[in-house]
């Protein structure tokens, strides 16, 4: 579902995030993953910096969305 990889390469440009797994019945911290992302409903789709710290937040939830470079 995801893009990432161990070789994914730091740069600056945009990835779109799109939630498509609801978080009901997934643990708390999961939940709170995907809200500091900005996701909110299945379907919406953001788009944030392709930062190490944003990277790690599509890691921890790659089950729950779809990611695409921007």
């Amino acid at each position: 579902m995801g893009v990432l990889n161990k070789n994914y390469k730091f740069d600056m440009s945009k990835v779109k995030i799109t939630l498509v797994k609801s978080t009901i019945d997934r643990p708390q911290d999961q939940k709170a993953t995907v809200k500091a992302l900005g996701l909110r409903k299945i379907h919406q789709t953001v788009e944030q910096e392709s930062t190490p710290q944003i990277l790690g937040m599509i890691n921890k939830v790659q089950h729950l969305v779809k990611v695409e470079q921007a």
